[in-house]
């Protein structure tokens, strides 16, 4: 291939955000969660590194009462939340035929 002509495909490629890439991640979203975090144990972590380690941004803080707030239908089934937090987050595959459709390319 030429020089000229890799650098067109190149220049025609869209950059797109994290933000963007994880919009076009397919999903079936269960009614019923995969997630579940014990509020204590969250309470009680100093560090609370579970609002951190997720990259799609699955557990947050409610600013009033301390719990943790899990949006599991952001979940990319990734099982960071599972190495960093096993006290307190019980994280199980979604039910058949629900959760993340991933796909080479």
């Amino acid at each position: 291939m030429s020089e000229q002509k890799e650098e067109s495909i190149v220049s025609e490629t869209p950059v797109l955000s994290l933000d963007d890439k994880l919009g076009l991640v397919k999903r079936k979203i269960d009614k019923t969660s995969h997630i579940e975090v014990d509020q204590e144990g969250f309470k009680n972590c100093p560090d609370r590194p579970i609002l951190f380690i997720c990259p799609s941004n699955v557990y947050e803080e409610h600013p009033e009462t301390g719990e943790c707030i899990v949006n599991f239908e952001n979940c990319l089934e990734c099982g960071s939340c599972q190495i960093v937090c096993r006290d307190y987050v019980e994280w199980k595959n979604p039910q058949g035929g629900f959760g993340v459709s991933y796909a080479f390319g």
